[in-house]
């Protein structure tokens, strides 16, 4: 078989795993920033989850005990998020940011404390086939696309992210609902963070995460705002991620081969953001 096919068929085996987690990510950011909510913090949100899940994990050994309990955080971690946004009118972005770095920091202070050891922690009981979270991630695209779009709930919801003010005149509850959806983007962002640890890799390392919650967040950018967009964009990053994997140890410097997920991230952006159109009350605080 010629290079070009062993090259593809290679990427095609890495691709799932790495746009899983980012498929969960941006779900979650798409459904919160449809709402009004900016959540900069799916980063933290992300170590968040895979921290708890290998935590969960290595004390009980049940794995799906520590997805649930990876969920659990991230809604915890997304609920402060709306708790500032909403009651304190705090700005998005830096509460995102002030939550990325405590969680980053946390984590990476507990690994030494849970596990007597810096760095990483022991390997956990995990699941046997990560394949199961891909396709839940893929199902959640499209049941988060029929309640955006066809169901009253999504209705009200894309509302309160537009126009929240003659939302509220027409006796939707703004603040419930951006509540909800900060706190349900948070539960999905966990999801993917628990991906990474207890689906693929069975441990949980200071940096693991690696800057997907970021680029999550551009995807949901580049994606329109849209479930299918923002998993199609995952699906653009991942497929770049994966080539670095592929690629490692050719002619291509290993350094280039390592930055060219966040180089292509920063170039799809710099070069979209301007054509996109987000919520027109994204990030805009409500006041009643």
């Amino acid at each position: 078989m010629s290079t070009p096919w062993l090259i593809a068929l290679a990427v095609a085996k890495v691709l799932p795993k790495k746009a899983t987690p980012l498929i969960f990510a941006a779900l979650g950011g798409v459904i919160s920033e449809n709402g009004g909510i900016v959540n900069i913090a799916l980063e933290g949100i992300m170590a968040g989850g895979a921290f708890a899940a290998v935590v969960t994990s290595y004390r009980t050994h049940d794995v799906v005990l520590a997805i649930f309990v990876a969920v659990l955080t991230g809604m915890a971690l997304a609920a402060v998020l709306a708790y500032f946004a909403l009651a304190q009118s705090a700005d998005q972005i830096v509460v995102g940011m002030a939550i990325n770095i405590l969680t980053l920091g946390m984590t990476a202070y507990l690994v030494s404390t849970v596990f007597g050891q810096p760095g990483a922690s022991p390997e956990v009981p995990g699941l046997r086939n990560e394949a199961v979270l891909t396709w839940v991630a893929l199902a959640l695209v499209v049941v988060v696309h029929v309640i955006l779009y066809r169901t009253r709930i999504g209705i009200h919801l894309r509302a309160v992210g537009e126009e929240p003010r003659a939302a509220a005149t027409a006796g939707i509850n703004v603040v419930a609902y951006r509540y909800a959806a900060t706190i349900a983007g948070g539960a999905l962002a966990a999801l993917g963070g628990a991906y990474l640890s207890v689906g693929e890799t069975h441990i949980y390392s200071d940096g693991m995460v690696a800057g997907r919650g970021f680029i999550a967040l551009a995807a949901v950018i580049f994606g329109k705002w849209t479930p299918f967009g923002a998993a199609g964009a995952c699906a653009f990053f991942a497929l770049f991620s994966s080539l670095q994997i592929v690629l490692q140890g050719g002619a291509v410097p290993a350094q280039f081969l390592e930055m060219l997920p966040y180089l292509l991230t920063i170039v799809a952006i710099a070069g979209f953001i301007g054509r996109a159109r987000p919520p027109a009350s994204d990030g805009v605080p409500y006041e009643r």
